[in-house]
């Protein structure tokens, strides 16, 4: 509730900015709700589902990726029709009368073409910042009345439930994360680029190309929810990095053909959707996933995002001429594919001491209770 009331503060104020200070404020105050958004959505499904938090944990990730591949879109949508009005005009104004003489009607158009375009930001800053008021409202309204007193006695009986490597295993997700959302974020953000330089493709095609990525993406995430609920989140976090093992081999060595190129962007989306919600489901099976756990699972995802695209950015300017992009697709994709069975050995070999100790414990709460009976009846 207060991460959502904490962005509808900041899209409410980002419009009316004139100082870059106050627009940095307010990006910084948004970008810290969304963050808080993240860790403490994970962790209310887990709290609220317990062990079929599967299919809820893909929803959703998977509402991440709609409003993802639809809000571009509803963007463009909304603004391509007063660009392609008002456009034509600052066009013939210009047309009319050589470039370097400023005019009257030129600044006119230019103006009122700004002017137009500005209410239409305005306009969806407000939209967007009602809609996520309205929702905190309802988030603060559960909060007032849930019961206090059963989410303490819940915390206190899982404090007894880490696993005996909990540190270890938060460490190596944390890692596997880092490697996944920056292969993400890296392919998705350069896809467009790589398509019209080493491609060689046409504007309208390397967008194309991109929204089926995201495509791909979304509606994978979609059909996870229902494979949620009859695979086990292992079992699709391995087929999800198996994929994304051969689609981006295919894709660092093959990209060169079209065909290909279409094939595998799509195949590395659909891969590459259901690994983070399934990631957290399956630490949830081995050990307790708390709020300091979850937080960092998000940091690492971050740090993934930030770092991964800006090396890549930075060396895809000194090397032109190889396709980076691709390079990074394959290197993340064998690292969680090393990542993966570590982690599956490592929380499987403390399952197994935990049941053991949780046994003898057992064994000897029934006999010191059979002990304590005795005494009472004598």
């Amino acid at each position: 509730a207060l991460s959502m009331f904490g962005t509808t503060v900041g899209l409410y104020g980002i419009p009316w900015c004139k100082k870059s200070l106050l627009l940095t404020v307010l990006m910084s105050v948004i970008g810290a709700s969304m963050g808080i958004l993240d860790t403490g959505g994970n962790v209310l499904a887990l709290n609220t589902w317990g062990a079929e938090a599967g299919p809820h944990m893909q929803a959703l990730h998977f509402s991440f990726a709609v409003g993802a591949f639809v809000a571009p879109i509803l963007a463009k949508m909304a603004l391509g029709g007063s660009e392609s009005k008002d456009l034509p005009l600052a066009e013939k104004a210009n047309q009319s009368v050589p470039r370097p003489v400023p005019t009257a009607s030129a600044a006119s158009a230019a103006s009122a073409l700004k002017h137009h375009l500005g209410a239409d930001f305005l306009w969806s800053y407000v939209v967007i910042g009602t809609y996520l008021l309205f929702v905190s409202f309802f988030f603060f309204i559960l909060y007032s009345k849930g019961s206090s007193a059963r989410d303490k006695s819940k915390a206190s009986l899982q404090k007894c439930m880490f696993a005996k490597h909990h540190y270890a295993l938060i460490f190596l997700l944390f890692i596997f994360f880092f490697c996944y959302v920056g292969a993400e974020v890296t392919y998705g953000s350069y896809l467009f680029t790589y398509a019209k330089v080493f491609a060689e493709m046409k504007e309208n095609e390397a967008a194309a190309l991109n929204s089926v990525f995201w495509g791909a993406f979304a509606a994978c995430r979609g059909v996870a929810i229902f494979c949620a609920a009859c695979l086990y989140p292992g079992t699709m976090i391995l087929l999800s990095i198996t994929g994304s093992a051969i689609s981006s081999l295919c894709l660092a060595f093959f990209a060169r053909y079209p065909a290909l190129l279409w094939v595998g962007t799509a195949m590395y989306g659909a891969s590459l959707a259901t690994i983070f919600p399934s990631g957290i489901s399956w630490i949830e099976q081995y050990t307790v996933v708390q709020g300091k756990s979850a937080s960092l699972f998000v940091i690492g995802a971050a740090l993934g995002e930030m770092c991964v695209p800006a090396v890549v950015g930075y060396l895809q300017g000194r090397f032109h001429h190889v396709p980076v992009v691709m390079y990074t697709a394959l290197v993340t994709s064998a690292m969680t594919v090393l990542l993966f069975p570590l982690m599956y050995k490592l929380a499987n070999s403390a399952g197994e001491s935990d049941l053991k100790e949780m046994g003898e414990s057992e064994d000897r709460k029934a006999l010191l209770s059979n002990s304590g009976l005795h005494e009472d009846e004598e």
